[in-house]
């Protein structure tokens, strides 16, 4: 039977729901390989399924279940690693996972660690993980989730069950946004098949783009572009952006320590930096995922200015904005609109190696000018 929470956690994906509900029912494997897009649901899955493992065997079923599923958790056996920006750390890899896999659980009979972005490991990490997923205690179990699988080492990769995630169609996220439409001021019809089609399947960041702030990004991320179409560059209003991520990764910073020392003075015991580590990768996160939205963003409007000068309104994103695509598709020359989109999704890749992420928006938009004139 298939737990309330790994039922919710996988309703849209059918086919990871039979294997994982499988897997518990014979008994989990030792790895596993959580893949697919980003905003797929992998994260919720990964933690309804680690709750379910915590729980078998606990003292208090429900209650090890309850811990594992708060987000961050106080449960001593769920080890969740996510990366410090653009990158894991080697050293946070060996100490947060392949040393502490070795000490037996703090409760019940199971340890689970979970390893997001684990495309993000280098090389050297995942290479010393392999003994950990070559010969692991009996009572660990580790779940690696990733959007590019393909850049795993084929070493590891082969050494987990895979789980397949597909995107969220867009016409199950505009379901869930009518089912529970965000707040006040109310999005329209065609806002909430826009926020559908912009989230790439991720219905958090179709939330994300009803809201104010949300609407505030998409506004800017479209001024950036007509900036560059009208040769304004010189204002820099890639500034804009950069903001509005720091603004968001400060928000979840003073947000995560605040959850955090609230745990901490209900029982769970973490230093003051360890709080403050905690705190700071999770702004660093947050920062990281506002700026990349924004680029997103950016190569949208690009794609659909070419799709509408090409006569093919049908298949642009930006649903909502059909008049003011229309305005500047007759206004600019857009024959390379399309290489200009690409350039865009260079630039976000280019911020996975650490660049200084004010210099990579300055080249690009100065580079999108020269591309649309």
């Amino acid at each position: 039977m298939v737990s309330a929470g790994l039922d919710s956690a996988t309703e849209h994906q059918a086919r990871a729901r039979v294997a994982l509900t499988a897997a518990l029912a014979s008994g989990p494997s030792h790895a596993y390989l959580f893949r697919g897009p980003r905003g797929a649901g992998k994260r919720v899955a990964a933690r309804a399924f680690a709750a379910e493992i915590l729980a078998t065997g606990a003292e208090d079923p429900d209650d090890a279940r309850r811990r594992a599923l708060l987000d961050p958790s106080p449960h001593p056996d769920l080890v969740w690693l996510t990366p410090r920006g653009a990158q894991h750390l080697v050293e946070e890899v060996r100490e947060r996972v392949i040393r502490a896999a070795a000490y037996r659980p703090f409760e019940g009979g199971k340890r689970v660690f979970v390893v997001e972005a684990a495309e993000a490991m280098r090389d050297e990490s995942q290479n010393a993980l392999l003994k950990t997923l070559e010969e692991p205690p009996a009572f660990v179990h580790l779940i690696l989730l990733s959007a590019e699988p393909e850049a795993l080492l084929e070493t590891v990769a082969s050494r987990c069950q895979p789980i397949d995630f597909a995107p969220l169609p867009a016409e199950v996220i505009e379901r869930e946004l009518d089912a529970d439409p965000p707040a006040d001021p109310p999005a329209s019809l065609e806002e909430v098949a826009a926020a559908a089609r912009l989230s790439a399947g991720d219905l958090e960041r179709a939330r994300l783009l009803l809201d104010a702030r949300g609407r505030e990004l998409r506004a800017e991320a479209e001024g950036c572009v007509a900036a560059a179409l009208a040769g304004e560059i010189a204002s820099a209003p890639w500034r804009q952006l950069l903001g509005r991520a720091e603004e968001a990764g400060e928000e979840t910073e003073a947000a995560t320590r605040e959850a955090l020392e609230d745990q901490s003075s209900a029982g769970l015991k973490r230093t003051a930096r360890e709080i403050g580590e905690e705190a700071k990768r999770a702004g660093r996160r947050r920062r990281t995922a506002i700026l990349d939205l924004a680029l997103e963003l950016c190569a949208a409007w690009l794609r659909d200015l070419a799709a509408v000068a090409a006569g093919a309104e049908e298949v642009a994103f930006n649903r909502d904005r059909l008049t003011e695509l229309r305005t500047q598709a007759a206004n600019h020359d857009l024959a390379h609109a399309r290489q200009a989109a690409e350039l865009v999704l260079e630039t976000r890749r280019s911020l996975d190696l650490n660049v200084s992420e004010e210099l990579a928006l300055e080249a690009l938009f100065f580079k999108l000018e020269r591309t649309l004139s």
